[in-house]
């Protein structure tokens, strides 16, 4: 669900403070058996430089997004807000980042089925002059455009892979 006002918020405040906005995902409160439970805000973000994100950077970000939501107030009903690093299998959300991960392996999951499928594995290949992304899949190549991809994540196997025993 979008949620343009509110990005551009979020967006430009992390960029006054050094750092960019990765994602951003509202859920609205939900009543279950009269009991009212509270929204969700749950921004994923790292710093501009692409240092380490930190538990202190959370901290901070947490503190400046509050302060800068309570005055704006963009959202009427209560909710929690969570902040987070992109962490091990970080979402890749822009053209940009497809762009910075270009070579490494991703988990795919396309908003419609194609060629009987709607989730792959991957390598991130190159980006066309269209702008759509190719990927290098086990079965071969897959173009897709930026509004084909539901979501891409980086694919973290790589760092729990144990090597094969020998018999």
């Amino acid at each position: 669900m979008a949620h343009p006002k509110l990005t551009q918020i979020v967006e430009s405040s992390l960029t006054d403070i050094g750092y960019m906005l990765v994602r951003l995902n509202y859920f609205a409160s939900a009543e279950k058996s009269n009991k009212q439970t509270r929204g969700r805000l749950q921004i994923m973000a790292e710093p501009t430089d692409l240092s380490e994100m930190t538990l202190d950077d959370c901290a901070k970000i947490s503190r400046h997004i509050a302060t800068v939501l309570d005055v704006e107030d963009p959202i009427k009903d209560a909710y929690n807000l969570e902040v987070s690093s992109p962490g091990i299998d970080r979402p890749l959300t822009r053209l940009a980042d497809f762009k910075r991960f270009k070579g490494d392996l991703v988990k795919v999951r396309m908003r419609v089925m194609q060629d009987g499928r709607k989730r792959f594995r991957g390598r991130i290949a190159d980006i066309d002059e269209n702008e759509n992304i190719i990927f290098e899949a086990g079965f071969g190549r897959v173009t897709l455009s930026l509004k084909d991809l539901e979501t891409v994540c980086i694919d973290p196997s790589k760092y729990f892979s144990t090597p094969a025993r020998s018999s």
